[in-house]
């Protein structure tokens, strides 16, 4: 007999509704066309719940975040609004520089505090699986202490989250015009202390002008890969240093940003089945011009997921809704795409063979949605119609706040 199953609810890949979902020890035991059950639900499950004719979707997965992080960067948001460039803010000491400073002012408590809230406000958006990069700390203390944060959140929440070191970010002033030192020192000593802690899933770099090398890159993720970890690269995001390209010569997981990915990386990830994330907030939010080569994806195949790349400098969003709309309005997909690139895709950015999906065998993390159809998730922009969601198994109700 099943833990629950879910009856009444509407299937987004054309079965025949309404449909069911069986529920057994976390994972889906069964889904399909309602009609097609081989008995009554009372006999098949201890619990029946009934969706009452409500969509049902994979639960959302945002998988790319800077979620653990201390202070704000609102001063500099006016700076650019005064034309001052992201890159010359940096190069003057602010940008993830003056993030740095706030974390490692912070204590694990504050970090965790903060931390938990921006947490909140996506999981009531029907997202049960989410990305939280470190890169803030720059050191070893700091490092470990976001992801211990970020540890601890899923243990609070219980939300799957990957923890991903980004200790690559950018050069602290410790190391100031000798960054091939502090690769080193990423390479040496953080990465394999942390790996060896328990504290690392997966490994990423900002490659870029203001970031590392190309060649810097390719050091950290041999490392990464000789500990047994997956990478991913910030990359294509302020200029075309070919980040990508690299990406997919060591199998990276992602290639994240885009805005200037030539066909030439499109072609490489698409050979090696890097997936394409597009972060349309940080987009917005910088003001950029140069769309990411939508349309090369799309000829080549390349899987594009879509992601907040929440974050206090470029990115602060508190909502993946949100950016499925924009990447509708500015990116140009399609409401399939865009749901796609939350559920499916994002999942697989993450390595996440097991979730973003309704299949049988799969987690059983999915949300139910008060909507009329499936594209009003792309279609809305401040509005919530999450109604409940389904983490590993278990029935969470979402808060109603209703506007209609």
């Amino acid at each position: 007999m099943w833990d629950s199953i879910w009856i009444n609810v509407l299937l987004p890949d054309g079965r025949d509704n309404p449909g069911a979902i069986g529920v057994q020890d976390g994972k889906i035991a069964w889904v399909g066309p309602q009609a097609s059950l081989t008995a009554a639900p009372e006999t098949l499950a201890k619990t029946i719940y009934n969706g009452a004719n409500r969509w049902v979707t994979p639960g959302l997965v945002d998988c790319h975040t800077h979620l653990v992080y201390g202070g704000n960067r609102a001063r500099e948001f006016e700076m650019r609004l005064q034309g001052v460039s992201y890159e010359d803010i940096a190069k003057a000491g602010g940008g993830i520089l003056s993030t740095m400073s706030a974390t490692r002012a912070a204590t694990e408590d504050e970090l965790f505090a903060s931390s938990y809230r921006r947490l909140q406000n996506l999981m009531a958006e029907g997202v049960t699986g989410i990305e939280i990069k470190s890169g803030y700390g720059l050191d070893m203390e700091t490092e470990r202490k976001m992801l211990v944060v970020a540890t601890k959140l899923a243990q609070a929440t219980g939300i799957r989250i990957q923890r991903t070191f980004l200790g690559a970010h950018a050069l602290p002033p410790e190391y100031k015009n000798r960054s091939d030192d502090y690769i080193t020192h990423i390479c040496e000593d953080m990465l394999p202390a942390l790996h060896e802690a328990g504290l690392v899933d997966a490994v990423d770099v900002f490659c870029e002008r203001i970031g590392f090398t190309l060649a810097q890159a390719e050091r950290v993720f041999q490392k990464a890969q000789q500990l047994g970890l997956p990478v991913k690269i910030h990359a294509e995001q302020l200029s075309n240093q070919h980040g990508s390209a690299l990406a997919a010569r060591s199998r990276a997981l992602s290639a994240d940003h885009l805005e200037y990915l030539d066909e030439d990386g499109v072609k490489a990830m698409a050979a090696s089945g890097t997936i394409a994330v597009l972060l349309p907030g940080a987009y917005y939010f910088l003001r950029e011009t140069r769309l990411p080569p939508i349309d090369l994806l799309r000829k080549h195949s390349v899987p594009i997921a879509i992601a907040t790349d929440h974050n206090p400098g470029t990115s602060p969003v508190h909502s993946l809704l949100l950016m499925m709309n924009m990447a509708c309005t500015i990116f140009h997909l399609t409401p399939q795409e865009s749901l796609a690139g939350v559920t499916c895709h994002a999942a697989a950015a993450l390595g996440w063979n097991d979730s973003g999906k309704l299949e049988q065998g799969a987690r059983a993390d999915f949300a139910l949605w008060d909507i009329g159809e499936l594209a009003e998730l792309s279609y809305s922009i401040g509005h919530n119609a999450c109604y409940a969601v389904v983490r590993n198994g278990l029935y969470v109700a979402i808060p109603q706040s209703r506007s209609d």
